[in-house]
């Protein structure tokens, strides 16, 4: 299409029409060009607001001094109405919004104070520090005598490092619910609280979900402004073991959707990890993530074993034993550095390097792009979380066992 004829269009459509978009945009059309690195990263240098990529199409937020910006810059673009989960949904959702039955910050702070409120004696929810925009990173606690700090093994589930992979956030979070709403029914569930306590942190990344939610779907970094035009530090490269070993697990580009900030524990996300580390005597964790339904294991940073290699392979397998047999989803499982791609800075490596326990990443479905990539739909949260329920109870269970043996 000739740019006259773009521009024409563009001034006639804002006048008669209020675009219909995750955000009111004046003056403004969604417009697609080639997912291409290069052509992303030309878009990221010039300030364009990227809403998502679909199909290989990224899709940008334009006004007409953007598109004269972009001819100049000889990339060419089509404008067109993108048809993408979740802003064409099916239907309205119960809680409503452009991410349906997904939290979004709001949301999820309100049901954890609801569980909180309902569970007093089982549920206590910790505010472990601020984000970046100021919201308030959680921590629910689950234990039979909630506000007491007993002599008991501690287990951590984290969700949402990364802002783009939502069905993290629904699967710690329904783990919590699931305790204590089970605790006086089910004796299994029962015997675990009473012999633990459980820590689950769902949002890590608060302030990167609500701009995946409303701006940009793909986002996966926090939303640290860099001061060079890009913004966002990769959390799960922020660590401190192996902190920016090389350039291969983890990039000192801002730019890079895995730049791994300006030092180890730079940014609020990890740090009220290490904090919570410092302060509490956790057994085991796990990191949930998606996409790839592989469950991984230290180290990141090298395809070279660790000394507790047995160990967590065997956990790793009974884990995958158990997901298997709710509804028949394989989930592999063996080293992230070999089995996946190599990290650096990462959750587990830091947390197996320095506490040596057994530290897992469950990469939740699906196994790859073509079956949906970081898209879940609504319908299978519930099934998802059912085939990781039993995972997460035989770890705390091995926790359990392992801490009063030692």
């Amino acid at each position: 299409m000739n740019i006259k004829k773009i521009i024409f269009f563009l001034l006639f459509f804002s006048i008669v029409f209020i675009p219909l978009k995750s955000q009111s945009y004046a003056n403004t059309e969604i417009i697609s060009v080639e997912k291409n690195r290069g052509i992303i990263k030309k878009i990221q240098e010039m300030g364009l607001d990227l809403l998502m990529e679909w199909k290989n199409r990224a899709y940008i937020v334009c006004d007409i001094d953007d598109l004269l910006r972009l001819q100049e810059e000889e990339i060419s673009f089509s404008i067109e109405t993108p048809d993408f989960y979740p802003y064409n949904q099916k239907y309205v959702s119960l809680q409503g919004g452009i991410n349906g039955e997904y939290h979004s910050y709001s949301e999820l702070e309100a049901d954890l104070m609801t569980l909180e409120d309902s569970y007093p004696n089982l549920a206590q929810v910790f505010d472990i520090g601020d984000s970046l925009e100021k919201r308030n990173i959680y921590a629910l606690k689950i234990s039979d005598n909630v506000h007491l700090d007993e002599d008991e093994s501690e287990v951590l589930f984290i969700g949402c490092h990364h802002a783009r992979e939502w069905i993290s956030v629904e699967i710690p979070y329904l783990l919590g619910k699931y305790l204590v709403e089970n605790y006086e029914r089910n004796p299994e569930v029962k015997s675990l609280v009473d012999n633990s306590e459980i820590w689950i942190i769902p949002l890590l990344n608060p302030d990167g979900l609500q701009y995946s939610i409303h701006v940009y779907r793909y986002w996966r970094k926090n939303r640290r402004n860099n001061g060079n035009g890009s913004y966002g530090v990769d959390p799960n490269r922020n660590y401190g073991y192996n902190w920016g070993y090389d350039d291969n697990g983890s990039s000192p580009n801002p730019f890079s959707d895995v730049y791994r900030g300006t030092s180890a524990f730079s940014e609020p996300e990890t740090q009220v990890v290490r904090d919570l580390f410092a302060q509490k005597n956790i057994q085991a964790i796990i990191s949930y993530h998606n996409y790839s339904q592989i469950i991984l294991y230290p180290w990141g940073y090298t395809e070279e074993a660790t000394e507790k290699d047995e160990l967590l392979e065997e956990l790793a397998a009974e884990m995958s034993k158990l997901m298997e047999a709710v509804g028949g989803n394989v989930y592999e499982y063996g080293q992230a550095g070999e089995l996946l791609y190599l990290t650096n800075g990462d959750t587990t490596d830091w947390t197996f390097s320095i506490y040596g326990i057994p530290s897992f990443t469950i990469e939740l479905p699906p196994v790859d792009v073509l079956y949906g990539g970081f898209f879940n739909a609504e319908e299978d949260i519930s099934s998802i979380f059912e085939e990781n329920l039993p995972a997460a109870l035989y770890l705390i269970k091995w926790s359990i066992q392992n801490y009063n043996e030692d």
